[in-house]
């Protein structure tokens, strides 16, 4: 590998020069900062489901329960956007595999032991929430920006392979774990997110509800951060801190803003992998590849294989965020 190629940005502008490090930026910083309005949005909808009659009254302006329990969120997660040392926060973060199957097992105990069930009926096959299906799947797999940089920090970068093979097996398992779980305990009936279905008094499903919220507070910073350093370095090379905070300020106050505008966190994640996930763990990777290699000059199987893919990309693209603003707006004029 180029020793000059760090980041998913680097990729982008050895292919395709400043505007290919321009797409690649934006694309992946739009994401990491939607994802950082997601947690915000995950974490009110999970307080509201155990705290549903509180209300927040600022200045005569009363917000219901989800609102106001973003807005506390987020003025509570914004000193750690502060920090400029984020070492302590990783290491909070780097507990989310542990998180998840805590996640999983308090979903499963809350089935097996607290009397829930598995008796959730619905449609087997709907056909038309395969966009929005397909669209959180894009999600869930939207990490290939960070792949440079994670290659270029490990240890013995000759095991990425392996490493990549492991970390896919563990998402891919956790996250058919709990799609399987949610449809056999709720059926049709299963919401966005599946602690919203558990029964508030039972100790199990406040473990998974606790689990759920403690990761998102954790992370969000350090999704912001990448976000914060192109911004900060956009505006002014040499940024004062007393600048560096307002910018940071303004950015967490953005996400906010839009996280109550659009507190529909299936449909926004939704959208994030259609147009944005898609864009960069899909397309933009292929076509990289594509001019890089030279391999867009040379006919042959490895080519058509991989236009077929940069082709259902754009299906998905296309597809996915035309169904997902659907769903947003009808949820918007409701």
């Amino acid at each position: 590998m180029d020793k000059s190629i760090r980041s998913y940005s680097d990729i982008g502008g050895r292919a395709f020069g400043s505007k290919g490090r321009a797409i690649v930026s934006i694309a992946t910083n739009v994401e990491l900062y939607l994802v950082a309005t997601g947690f915000l949005i995950l974490e009110g909808d999970n307080l509201y489901n155990l705290f549903p009659d509180m209300e927040i009254g600022i200045g005569g302006i009363v917000l219901g329960g989800r609102k106001g329990f973003i807005l506390i969120i987020g003025l509570l997660i914004l000193p750690t956007v502060w920090l400029n040392n984020m070492s302590i926060l990783s290491y909070i973060s780097a507990t989310g595999v542990m998180a998840s199957f805590i996640l999983i097992a308090s979903v499963l105990w809350a089935a097996v032991f607290d009397e829930i069930g598995f008796s959730g009926k619905g449609t087997s096959v709907n056909f038309k929430g395969f966009p929005i299906a397909v669209s959180l799947y894009a999600f869930c797999y939207c990490a290939h920006p960070v792949f440079p940089a994670l290659y270029n920090s490990m240890r013995d970068p000759k095991k990425f392979s392996k490493v990549m093979l492991v970390c896919f097996l563990v998402t891919t398992t956790s996250y058919a774990s709990m799609a399987v779980l949610g449809y056999l305990m709720f059926g049709s009936k299963v919401e966005s997110q599946v602690t919203l279905n558990l029964p508030t008094n039972k100790t199990s499903s406040k473990v998974a509800i606790y689990t759920t919220l403690v990761n998102p507070f954790a992370k969000y910073a350090l999704m912001l951060k990448p976000v914060i350093s192109a911004v900060e370095n956009r505006l002014t090379s040499s940024s004062t801190r007393g600048f560096s905070i307002l910018i940071r300020t303004g950015l967490v106050l953005s996400t906010i803003i839009v996280a109550v505008a659009i507190p529909f966190f299936g449909y926004l994640m939704s959208l994030v992998g259609a147009f944005l996930s898609v864009t960069a763990s899909i397309i933009l990777p292929c076509a990289c590849y594509l001019k890089i290699s030279g391999t867009y000059r040379r006919f042959g199987v490895e080519m058509v294989f991989i236009w077929i893919i940069v082709l259902v990309g754009i299906v998905i693209l296309v597809v996915g965020t035309y169904t997902a603003l659907d769903e947003i707006i009808a949820q918007l004029l409701q």
